[in-house]
């Protein structure tokens, strides 16, 4: 049995990136380090929190059909290197993918056997209150952001297998590997 693809999306600051390290760590599950052209933030490492690369390396690997997904988030690239994806996969280990929903939407259609979950916030009130604690985000930003968590929501239930209200951080985390675990 070939291991699993796991993909975890949803809205910015919904805290996905902090479930998903109580996961990989609780679960010691294979994490799929993404590629993206954004600056990295304070404490972010290159090959660990993302591959840091330039749009002209992003847009040759989209052009060379080296990516599994990629969206543009933001005026950003982001995206997945397919190769350790299918690695994993053919070693039967199972593999956490944390991307956004346009990415989500691609996996979807090129793995479909692939377990969708979505995290999302309380509400849109407390989305916001935590873009600003952040403390990196410009307004007009949290503005675009909230914008576009909206929509993300929306769609969340036509896309996703399981959608996970983060409401608590330890809860949602036992959910999420309760659901994986399960399966």
């Amino acid at each position: 049995m070939a291991g699993r693809l796991l993909v975890v999306s949803g809205p910015s600051g919904s805290g996905k990136s902090s479930i998903v390290r109580e996961l990989i760590e609780r679960l010691g599950l294979e994490f799929s380090v993404s590629a993206t052209t954004r600056l990295p933030r304070p404490g972010e490492r290159h090959g660990v929190h993302y591959n840091f690369i330039s749009r002209r390396d992003f847009e040759a690997m989209i052009e060379n059909d080296e990516l599994l997904e990629w969206a543009i988030y933001n005026n950003r690239y982001y995206g997945t290197p397919a190769a350790p994806i299918e690695e994993t996969l053919e070693d039967r280990r199972d593999i956490l993918l944390e991307i956004e929903i346009q990415g989500a939407r691609q996996v979807r259609e090129r793995k479909p056997d692939a377990i969708m979950y979505f995290i999302a916030p309380p509400s849109l009130e407390e989305l916001e209150k935590r873009l600003r604690r952040r403390g990196d985000t410009s307004d007009e930003d949290i503005e675009d952001r909230l914008e576009i968590a909206e929509s993300e929501i929306a769609e969340a239930p036509e896309l996703f297998d399981h959608i996970i209200i983060n409401d608590n951080l330890d809860q949602a985390v036992s959910e999420l590997e309760g659901l994986i675990t399960a399966r």
